[in-house]
């Protein structure tokens, strides 16, 4: 694997550290500025705002511009974002802060998963995405809970302080490991908007809202589940919050190397057991040994199919491969919010901290619906119409060539 992927990892271990870290400092945030806890929830979601934003409309933006000047373009307002969260002196200067730190976040993992692809062979492609992608789940194993420690400690200012000096250092990093890529093609955004007319695209869609809604229906409700119901105190729930990262991390990695071979197969194995990790709470929840394994499982199953839906969408956007991977970034933030949603709402209706995992099984059964759909029109024959086309188009007469010269 080329030591660029190194780079790339950097980058998505800040990127992941700033966009979980805030979860775990929210108390002291919302202390510190004189704002209820209601209210400093904002800070989370105006980052998951700016990456719904940020991810289309910044790589739209950019289709003309070098994919490594882009890729620091991006990581030069991830650290600004981050330095100005850090420095942001009121409840209104932090929620402008974390939403300018979100913009870049879909953008630079759009990019930088076609620049990693590119610097490969073609059955390693998948395998070279999940290793950026390791840099975001290590961030949950290591980033997150010293960053939390980090800001309980000394402060949460530090914290974002440290996210912005990572970010420096992955801005270096991309800088001095990543080689200049070819300069894009003259393309306009309706010639790249016509990827999204084909329905493989809007599936692929599909299975991210619906199946990664099902790890995020669990794991926004993961700490009173374990402290309430599997009676693990505050401070343990850290460490099985560690405990998924490492599932996180070597789903990603047991999922890349899989879908280099069948990527299609890849998504369907992970998503079913995904909705069985997640069912099986109904019997693990009361035992800490059985949580604490059922935790690693939902983070290496709900994190193994990342790889396949990347590589997916990167082959059925060929027109637009950078818009299109981007889009999944804010379709992820999307499934975020309709996980924890779902979860919340079973929860209010009185059936008790178990009942997002099995909200969570539902969701990942329907991600695997539409998997399958997806997987059923690569197989189907092609319509008449298709057939016409492709005939027409092989056997179009070539265009008039001048009489050759008699003369010397």
């Amino acid at each position: 694997m080329p030591i660029a992927l190194l780079a790339l990892a950097i980058a998505a271990f800040g990127i992941g550290t700033t966009e979980f870290v805030m979860m775990g400092l929210l108390p002291e945030v919302a202390s510190s500025l004189h704002t209820s806890l209601a209210s400093a929830s904002g800070y989370i979601s105006m980052y998951a705002l700016g990456v719904v934003i940020g991810a289309p409309l910044l790589t739209a933006a950019g289709m003309r511009i070098r994919r490594k000047t882009m890729l620091l373009s991006m990581m030069g307002l991830f650290t600004l974002g981050n330095a100005l969260t850090a420095l942001a002196p009121t409840h209104e200067s932090l929620l402008a802060a974390r939403f300018l730190a979100g913009l870049p976040h879909g953008t630079f993992f759009g990019i930088g998963a076609v620049v990693a692809a590119s610097l490969v062979a073609n059955d390693k492609r998948a395998r070279a995405i999940s290793l950026m992608f390791v840099g975001l789940t290590v961030a949950n194993i290591v980033g997150v809970p010293v960053g939390t420690l980090l800001g309980q400690e000394l402060g949460w200012r530090w914290t974002f302080g440290l996210v912005a000096a990572i970010g420096v250092v992955a801005l270096s990093a991309v800088a001095a490991l990543v080689p200049q890529q070819p300069k894009p093609t003259e393309a306009s955004l309706r010639g790249e908007l016509r990827a999204f007319k084909r329905p493989q695209v809007w599936l692929a869609f599909a299975v991210v809202v619906f199946g990664f809604a099902a790890t995020f229906s669990f794991y926004s409700y993961i700490k009173p589940l374990l402290t309430q119901i599997t009676g693990y105190t505050p401070t343990a729930v850290t460490v099985l919050l560690a405990l998924f990262g490492v599932g996180m991390t070597v789903g990603t990695v047991i999922g890349g190397r899989l879908a280099d071979r069948a990527p299609m197969r890849t998504l369907y194995v992970f998503l079913t057991a995904l909705a069985v990790a997640l069912t099986l709470f109904l019997v693990t929840a009361d035992s800490k040994v059985l949580a604490a394994a059922n935790v690693f499982l939902v983070g290496l199953a709900g994190f193994a199919a990342i790889p396949s839906i990347q590589a997916r969408i990167i082959d059925q956007a060929k027109e637009a491969p950078a818009l299109g991977s981007a889009s999944i970034q804010s379709t992820f933030n999307i499934a975020n919010a309709l996980g924890a949603h779902l979860g919340g709402v079973v929860i209010a209706a009185g059936f008790g901290f178990v009942a997002p995992s099995w909200v969570g099984a539902l969701l990942a059964l329907t991600g695997l619906g539409f998997a399958l759909l997806s997987g059923w029109l690569d197989r189907r024959p092609p319509h008449a119409s298709e057939i016409v086309a492709t005939h027409r188009r092989e056997h179009a007469p070539a265009a008039a060539q001048p009489e050759p010269s008699t003369l010397d």
